[in-house]
């Protein structure tokens, strides 16, 4: 019993000793941590490990990231909510450059007194185009931090079966092309999701036409309209769009492309990798993008306005530790953490990065992603009723396209029912 007694006593004052170390012993975690809310690839492109781009970040300021992310319009509705409430854990959410309505604008932080006091370096590199799309009733509320051009990817090998020996440079010559491809049996011409308004937007956009214009004109020119959707029509009908076009979907262009079942797609230009990856497609190293090509009448004339979707980052105007948070925007908004990201994948929001020599060593699509970022544009203006117009929209587009209303039926029941929804 003594032996036993004894022993337990030795463990007793192990075990405090050890306790007191600890307690004595410097922390390992970081003094504080910044909640971001964002989609995976804002996380991801940031990299991780070793290879992590805010390492010296969290070093200097004692800090750790805590990502939440969601897909992009579950992400959108959670940043609001966190917003509107009396106070949030959240420092930094991603924002869509489509959502932000005067009403959703004043959520957010103002933040002209930050840059003031201080200043994102080189801050007039960040595309001009972006940053009036962050500036909601003379106040900016978000930086840019990511860009999505849309670009027109082309399978060189099924080109060349049909007998094409370069992609199209106009909207005609795009819509032969695949058409020869469908006819000859090589795979289908083109594969485009139905449930986004880029694509119509683009075909639109190409006849010197638009949905809706930055101030809200709905429709400028219809007859532009018209046109993109009796292309659209008849490629459809002449089976150089799948059967399927009424339930595709935007991961379906990716695949299709990389299993060589489609010869054209439209898709953002950082999609070039994942479509030339090895152990992911068939045609690695075969499929290329071009910017999106206007029709025959307007080439050499007025260049292509391509669809570009645009991320920003926001503080929430309920949010804790706002220093913080305007610390870590400046640091991802820093020359070298975007080229760093675009390294990684990301589209980069500052022009002089497309021209870095280690990213057009990686990336030969810079220059040609730099141009049609230049003259590009989201697909509509953000307003309070926007997704719904949208919605209705694309009802239209698919009816049209799949010949069940008349290209010009169509476009004037759009301007019937989105006419009432526009601010």
């Amino acid at each position: 019993m003594k032996t036993l007694q004894t022993n337990r006593r030795g463990f007793l004052a192990g075990a405090t000793a050890t306790l007191a170390l600890i307690a004595a012993a410097p922390s390992l975690a970081a003094g504080r941590t910044l909640n971001i809310l964002s989609h995976r690839v804002h996380q991801t492109s940031l990299g991780e490990g070793e290879a992590d781009l805010m390492a010296a970040w969290k070093q200097a300021n004692d800090a750790d990231l805590a990502f939440t992310t969601f897909d992009s319009n579950p992400l959108m509705d959670r940043l609001f909510r966190e917003a509107s409430l009396p106070e949030t854990e959240f420092g930094v959410g991603y924002l869509v450059d489509n959502r932000p309505t005067s009403e959703i604008a004043k959520l957010f932080e103002p933040l002209d007194p930050w840059m003031e006091k201080d200043a994102i370096a080189d801050f007039g590199d960040i595309a001009p185009g972006l940053i009036k799309g962050m500036t909601i009733d003379g106040k900016l509320i978000g930086i840019p931090v990511r860009t999505a051009t849309q670009a027109l990817f082309c399978n060189l090998d099924l080109l060349e079966q049909a007998g094409f020996s370069a992609p199209p440079t106009t909207l005609e010559e795009l819509v032969a092309q695949a058409q020869k491809i469908t006819d000859d049996k090589i795979a289908t011409g083109m594969i485009l999701a139905s449930d986004l308004a880029v694509f119509p937007v683009m075909f639109a956009r190409a006849f010197g036409g638009d949905f809706l214009t930055p101030d809200f004109t709905l429709l400028p020119d219809p007859a532009a309209m018209e046109q993109a959707l009796t292309v659209l029509a008849g490629m459809f009908e002449n089976g150089a769009l799948p059967r399927s076009y009424a339930t595709t979907k935007n991961d379906d262009q990716v695949t299709w492309m990389q299993q060589g079942r489609a010869a054209f797609t439209v898709l953002p230009f950082a999609r070039a990798a994942q479509l030339n990856d090895p152990e992911q497609s068939k045609y690695p190293g075969r499929i290329t993008a071009v910017g999106f090509p206007v029709a025959e009448a307007l080439a050499g004339k007025t260049p292509m306005a391509t669809v570009v979707e645009a991320w920003a980052m926001v503080i929430p105007a309920n949010a804790k530790d706002k220093e913080l948070a305007w610390s870590y925007i400046k640091q991802v908004a820093s020359p070298e953490t975007t080229l760093g990201m675009a390294l990684n994948g990301n589209g980069p929001a500052r022009v002089s990065t497309f021209s870095d020599p280690k990213l057009v060593e990686k990336n030969p699509l810079a220059a040609i992603e730099a141009e049609a970022l230049a003259n590009g544009r989201g697909a509509f203006p953000p307003f309070p009723e926007a997704a719904r117009a949208q919605a209705l929209f694309l009802e239209e587009v698919q009816l049209a396209v799949l010949g069940r209303k008349s290209p010009a039926e169509a476009v004037e029941t759009i301007t019937q029912r989105v006419t009432p929804l526009l601010p």
